[in-house]
């Protein structure tokens, strides 16, 4: 199998994206909220590096969805 079969369409890419932002990203979100009322209060330095790590890992596992989505079709035929 080569490369280019294993990948998206620019297409499903622009359409999954637009899934993860309206869906999976609030849907994340909730969660985490929700693990960290669920942790007792924690020390305010401690809570903004939770914070700061959930907020960024989200993106790596959607990386490859978004890689070239916001570029021009490469598949078009306008010029």
């Amino acid at each position: 199998m080569s490369d280019k079969s294993k990948s998206m369409s620019y297409k499903s890419r622009r359409r999954w994206s637009l899934i993860v932002l309206l869906i999976g990203l609030p849907a994340y979100i909730i969660i985490c909220v929700t693990i960290m009322n669920l942790l007792q209060r924690l020390h305010p330095l401690l809570e903004l590096l939770i914070y700061v790590v959930m907020g960024v890992a989200w993106a790596f596992p959607v990386k490859a969805v978004f890689m070239g989505v916001g570029k021009d079709d490469p598949n078009s035929t306008d010029t």
